[in-house]
């Protein structure tokens, strides 16, 4: 049961090309942006849409992968943990991040 604790899966389409950051050694940063939808009829029987945007962070042989195969509007599935983050913005302000970080990646579509 350990496993279950910390566990996202998502399938969705990508908000945006990935942004690529290479480290010395060669290893690799991918940021992006996954959406997913809900689909559901309201009170009135309307069809609705609710579409929630997720921050991913995927390292290695994932950034590569994400890098290589993928671009704005492939769909994926990924499977990954909730990350907290904070930092400092340009002016000195202290943010905070939620992201997901990805430990599997799956190629859907075409």
């Amino acid at each position: 049961m350990n496993g279950l604790r910390n566990k996202v899966q998502l399938i969705g389409h990508l908000g945006n090309d990935a942004e690529i950051k290479n480290f010395d050694g060669g290893k690799k940063l991918a940021n992006f942006t996954l959406a997913t939808n809900e689909v559901y009829k309201n009170e009135k029987g309307e069809k609705v849409i609710e579409t929630q945007w997720h921050r991913l962070v995927a390292w290695g042989k994932k950034a590569e992968i994400i890098e290589d195969y993928t671009s704005k509007g492939k769909e994926i599935a990924i499977e990954g943990k909730l990350t907290h983050r904070t930092y400092k913005d340009k002016s000195g302000e202290k943010r905070y991040a939620t992201e997901v970080l990805v430990t599997q990646v799956l190629l859907l579509g075409k």
